[in-house]
């Protein structure tokens, strides 16, 4: 058969049909499901079918007055012991984080000590407290002065002593669940917020413990479930809760196994539920953290029955305001009205370093730098590793302390105040404030990964510059809309490529209008092919009048956007001057050898 005999049957043929997929089977898989299906059979037909376990009577007593009504207090102990407990837990775990000395000692003899203690023996010592101290009184300490007394006896109710037992129990364990929490939250998260001048109460709340939830809530929740299960040693105080019940009827009937089958069933309730609260509240915390969220479990119980559709209906995509230029150009497109975006960015401040020495334990980082950033200057500072670039960026605005010598911007100290020839180091809440002039873009973004991208942008200006959160919102839109991510105001951090991430971290700067920014290796943390985007909107800044000073290894970049390159080795300016005359002339041999090296 010839070829040309074959042609034409190849083009009369019928277009290819969908093929079905056949999974590959696995044997041992689905043995193990049959052994798995008969051991639960056998289980619950030795359960079931055994009528020594006295289902009769389990039925009588499920439901019943007594049983309810102690299951209520076990449920009501539980609830009190949970909100005090880990109330008490928070503050314990930010007083052992907290850099007082004396605030953590305190939090961890307190902890020490009431995990040590056995539950039974605390609400013992709780329940006889009337016999060590006979009255309980307000005051003032050490003066005999009372404003109020009460007996303890009276006071200390067997109630009272179990819901302050559990308290301190779950307060002294759940204290180092959050702490654990607390220090699992990367250190660049705090130095982002604190770098954007947000309060310390703010910091906390919206930035380190919803990060710090992730790692909390599953443990958190085996505490709340011992809790519940812990609330039956309350029967030594003779408290009528679920167990203490239990145990008063089958004294009575004699039907001990049904009845603490009642006791069982109610517990695997309680575990049960509090089992799909934490699957809901981890879904939650996981917003960001995961490109895309675990099914919630009641829309998948709703789907199947055919109430609500699996996947919500997706929102209406905003049109992009503009898009992103030609990275060849390494220009954005500014324009919805066709001015130049950045000219609304407000003067560059002037940045004056004297003698600025710094030190970590006996390593000597920076030694005596003494330099001047003019207003609307652009300065690229270049160095081998380790020479102190990012330590020098970061005392400009106060996040590394200085152990010598002074930083102003316009005339202002950012983290002291001066009197005389003595300078005092501002309490936090002023350094926050002077810090917003001073924004900084670092190194790994950086960004926050549970808020979506326009969140991470419009959290400072409403919380520090005071706008109202419309307003904010307008703001943030038209940024992202000038570097080319208008589609991306309600993504996560986590479901951006490294330059959009980048470029996103530039505006939630930017946001704040600084007089300075702050670029600690901008690009280093990207692929070379992503760093044409971050670059070019640098490149565009440079242009605006606003002071920057860039820490980078791109040469190339900092020979065209900077007026100036400083280079820096072992804590000190070796040589400062034009880009020409520092990469085409260097003037000191040390700069010549680094750039013959990375040129």
């Amino acid at each position: 058969m010839s070829l040309t005999d074959i042609t034409p049957a190849i083009i009369a043929a019928p277009p290819a049909r969908r093929l079905r997929v056949v999974p590959v089977r696995r044997r041992a898989r689905t043995i193990a499901t049959f052994a798995a299906i008969l051991a639960m059979a056998l289980i619950l037909q030795s359960v079931l079918g055994n009528p020594r376990w006295g289902w009769p009577v389990f039925a009588e007593w499920f439901l019943s007055a007594p049983v309810l009504a102690g299951l209520g207090r076990t449920l009501l102990l539980t609830a009190l012991g949970a909100v005090f407990g880990f109330g008490l837990g928070t503050l314990l775990a930010l007083a052992r984080v907290s850099s007082s000395p004396l605030l953590a000692a305190l939090s961890w003899g307190f902890i020490w000590l009431f995990r040590s203690l056995p539950l039974i023996v605390l609400l013992l010592i709780l329940n006889n407290l009337g016999y060590l101290y006979e009255t309980v009184a307000i005051g003032v300490p050490f003066t005999g002065i009372t404003f109020a007394s009460w007996s303890t006896t009276q006071l200390m109710t067997p109630f009272l002593a179990a819901v302050l037992g559990l308290t301190l129990n779950l307060g002294a364990f759940s204290a180092e669940v959050i702490r654990g929490g607390i220090l699992s939250v990367d250190q660049g998260q705090h130095e982002a917020a604190a770098a954007l001048g947000l309060p310390k109460a703010v910091q906390a709340r919206r930035i380190v413990l919803p990060q710090a939830m992730r790692s909390i809530v599953p443990t958190a929740f085996n505490e709340i479930i011992g809790l519940a299960k812990g609330t039956s040693m309350v029967y030594v105080l003779a408290l009528p809760e679920l167990f203490y019940t239990i145990q008063i009827i089958y004294r009575r009937n004699l039907e001990v196994i049904p009845l603490l089958m009642v006791a069982t069933v109610w517990y695997l309730v309680i575990l049960s539920v509090l089992s799909v609260i934490q699957y809901h509240i981890e879904r939650h915390y996981a917003r960001g953290a995961l490109r895309s969220l675990p099914p919630n479990a009641f829309r998948v119980i709703f789907a199947r029955l055919g109430l609500v559709a699996l996947e919500p209906a997706p929102q209406p995509q905003r049109a992009p305001v503009s898009q992103l230029g030609s990275q060849s150009a390494a220009r954005l497109d500014g324009a919805q009205d066709g001015d130049d975006w950045t000219t609304r960015l407000p003067r560059g401040g002037r940045i004056e370093i004297r003698d600025v020495a710094k030190s970590f334990g006996n390593l000597r980082v920076l030694s005596d730098v003494d330099l001047t950033f003019p207003s609307g200057s652009v300065t690229a500072i270049i160095g081998p590793s380790g020479s102190g670039k990012s330590t020098l960026l970061r005392t400009i605005n106060h996040l590394e302390r200085v152990d010598e010598g002074t930083i102003e911007i316009d005339g202002t100290l950012i983290g002291y105040h001066r009197e005389g020839d003595t300078l005092f180091e501002l309490d936090e809440r002023e350094i926050l404030k002077r810090r917003i002039e001073v924004g900084m873009v670092f190194q790994n973004f950086n960004l926050f990964p549970h808020l979506t991208v326009l969140e991470n942008i419009t959290e400072a200006p409403v919380k520090v510059r005071g706008l109202g959160k419309a307003q904010a919102e307008v703001l943030g839109r038209e940024l992202l809309a000038r570097v080319g991510l208008a589609d991306k105001a309600d993504a996560y951090p986590r479901q951006l490529s490294g330059g959009q991430q980048q470029r996103v971290a530039i505006v939630r700067t930017l946001a704040l209008k600084p007089k300075v920014l702050l670029f600690d290796e901008p690009t280093s943390a990207l692929d070379p092919e992503l760093v044409g985007e971050v670059l070019g909107v640098i490149g565009e800044l440079a242009r605006s009048g606003i002071t920057l000073v860039i820490v980078t290894h791109e040469i190339g970049f900092a020979r065209e956007v900077a007026d100036r390159i400083i280079f820096m080795e072992q804590g000190r300016v070796i040589e400062s001057g034009a880009p020409e005359q520092i990469l085409n002339r260097p003037q000191h041999r040390r700069t010549a050898d680094f750039l013959a090296r990375v040129l």
